[in-house]
C-alpha cells in the first residue's frame, strides 16, 4: 500500500495509515484473492477514485456509502455512482436522483455517473474500498473500514465548514464522531427502496447543503451532471442491474 500515490494532501496525511501493519496485510488479501482468480471490484487504479478525484483541500460535502457494486462494470470508486453506460440504474441511485428532482428541479435520471459531483467537492467515499465480484460486503472487516475512518477524521478536522451526508444507520454510526458544531451533519433514511420512505425522500439535502456552503462564503454544488454522459461508451464487462442496490 506505501506506493499508492495520492494528493499532496491526502498524501501527507495518509501515508502512514498506509504503511501500518493492517493496511499490509489487507493488501496481502487482495493480491491472494487476484492470484486465486477471484475478480476484485473495483480495479486497482480506481480503487482510490474518491480521494484522487476531490483533494482534501477541495472537500466541501461528504456523503458516506458502504462498499463498491459488486457487479463488473459498475463500480469506479465513488460510493453510489455507476458508470456512463450502466443502464438501468441501481435503485438507490434512482431514488437519489428522484429526491435531487423534487428537492431542487434537477434531473438526473439519464445518469449515474457522480465524477463531476467529486470534482467540484462532494467526497463520495465508501467504507469499504473493494469487493469481491458478485459477493456484496465480501470486504466487510479487513481494515477499509479503519482506513476510512481516518479519512473522515481529516475532514473533519483540517476542513471548515463541511456538509456530512450520513444515509441510513451504517453511515450514521461512522460519522458519530464528526463535530456537529464546526460542520452540517444531515442525517436521513437510506435511499434504499426498503427505506427511502421512510424519511429519505422529501429530506432535501442538495438544497440543505448548497445554502449552508453559501452561507459559509462558499461556491454551491452544481448538482446537474451533463447530459453527454449518456453517450459514452459501453463498459468492457456485461452489466447486471439486479445486484446492485448500494
Amino acid at each position: 500500500m506505501s506506493e499508492i500515490k495520492l494528493s499532496a494532501g491526502w498524501q501527507n496525511h495518509l501515508q502512514s495509515e498506509l504503511e501500518r501493519a493492517y493496511m499490509q496485510q489487507l493488501c496481502a488479501m487482495l493480491q491472494q484473492q487476484s492470484e486465486q482468480g477471484e475478480t476484485i471490484l473495483p480495479p486497482a487504479s480506481q480503487r482510490f477514485n474518491a480521494l484522487n478525484a476531490t483533494p482534501l483541500e477541495s472537500v466541501k460535502v461528504v456523503i458516506l456509502g458502504q462498499d463498491p457494486y459488486p457487479t463488473p462494470g459498475h463500480a469506479h470508486g465513488l460510493c453510489f455512482s455507476v458508470l456512463p453506460s450502466v443502464k438501468p440504474l441501481p435503485k438507490s441511485l434512482n431514488n437519489i436522483n428522484q429526491e435531487l428532482l423534487d428537492d431542487l428541479g434537477i434531473d438526473n435520471r439519464h445518469s449515474g455517473f457522480l465524477q463531476p459531483w467529486a470534482e467540484q467537492g462532494v467526497l463520495l467515499l465508501n467504507s469499504v474500498l473493494s469487493v469481491q465480484a458478485g459477493k456484496a460486503n465480501s470486504h466487510q472487516g479487513q481494515g477499509w473500514e479503519r482506513f476510512t475512518d481516518k479519512i473522515i477524521e481529516l475532514v473533519n478536522q483540517h476542513c471548515e465548514h463541511c456538509v456530512f451526508i450520513l444515509w441510513g444507520n451504517y453511515a450514521q454510526k461512522k460519522g458519530a464522531k464528526i463535530d456537529a458544531q464546526r460542520h452540517l451533519v444531515i442525517k436521513t433514511a437510506h435511499p434504499s427502496p426498503l427505506s427511502a420512505y421512510r424519511g429519505f425522500f422529501g429530506s432535501k439535502p442538495f438544497s440543505q447543503s448548497n445554502q449552508y456552503l453559501q452561507q459559509h462564503g462558499k461556491t454551491p454544488i452544481n448538482w446537474q451532471l451533463p447530459l453527454a454522459q449518456a453517450q459514452q461508451p459501453l463498459p468492457l464487462h456485461p452489466v447486471d442491474a439486479s445486484q446492485s442496490q448500494q
